[in-house]
């Protein structure tokens, strides 16, 4: 388990109250937004194990509350099937490798994900003309951003946005998404001796710090104007971004 002290834990506690917080305003985006902060503290790898059992608890949580999640993931399963093969084999990347350029390919994922919302839409007609074969490319890349910077939801809102999925089973999708990507994780790095019973233990603060800020946020859904909320968190994922960057770089010049 990565050794924290007790300040680094207090700021990683609030780091992961706040991005369940959001993900349950919002319905999604725990990873895209702990992930970035987490690596201004840590590398991507340490960023990744800290945030993968919050992350399925989220998940859970999530899938369950949304009405006729079964009809969703009845449809939509083998997206999810592909993510976490994809995910379980770039998972070994992030283990062998060097993990600094991975801010650099999180910096991008964040840049893209903030250049979709901007423009609306992605022209790519096919994925609406054949939805069911789309899903397994659109499975491999987000399994694939998954294992490496914990982060598919880009990748999965083209996907949406193109096959014209409602709001709900959109959700109820991604996180079904989300928690295959992480179950297949657990076995890579349990396979890598990284998930100790220890290491278990120490995650149980967070994993409570996320259930709890989850819980919050679905209250605050139906209060907090959507548009605005998500107007500050591009602010915040656009700095997050620059930040990643400039760490990339001072890496290289260290």
């Amino acid at each position: 388990m990565i050794p924290l002290s007790a300040d680094v834990l207090a700021v990683t506690l609030v780091i992961i109250f706040l991005s369940a917080l959001n993900h349950g305003a919002i319905g999604l985006g725990f990873p895209l937004f702990s992930t970035p902060l987490l690596s201004l503290l840590f590398d991507v790898r340490s960023a990744v194990l800290l945030t993968l059992f919050p992350t399925i608890a989220v998940n859970i949580a999530s899938i369950v509350k949304g009405r006729e999640w079964r009809s969703s993931i009845g449809r939509y399963w083998p997206m999810a099937l592909y993510a976490g093969l994809a995910s379980y084999a770039s998972s070994h990347l992030l283990l062998n490798l060097d993990p600094n350029p991975f801010k650099l390919l999180l910096a991008a994922v964040i840049l893209l994900y903030l250049y979709q919302q901007r423009k609306g839409e992605v022209s790519l007609p096919w994925v609406a003309r054949n939805p069911a074969a789309a899903m397994l490319p659109f499975g491999l890349m987000a399994g694939f951003l998954a294992g490496t910077v914990n982060v598919m939801v880009p990748i999965l809102i083209i996907y949406a946005l193109e096959v014209g999925l409602a709001s709900r089973p959109m959700v109820q999708i991604f996180n079904l998404c989300f928690m295959a990507g992480k179950a297949a994780q657990v076995v890579a790095f349990s396979q890598a001796g990284l998930l100790t019973l220890d290491a278990l233990t120490g995650l149980a603060p967070l994993i409570v710090a996320a259930l709890a800020g989850l819980l919050i946020g679905f209250r605050l859904r139906d209060r907090i104007p959507e548009q605005t909320f998500r107007r500050i968190l591009k602010v915040i994922l656009l700095l997050f971004a620059v930040l990643l960057v400039a760490q990339f770089l001072l890496g290289l010049a260290g």
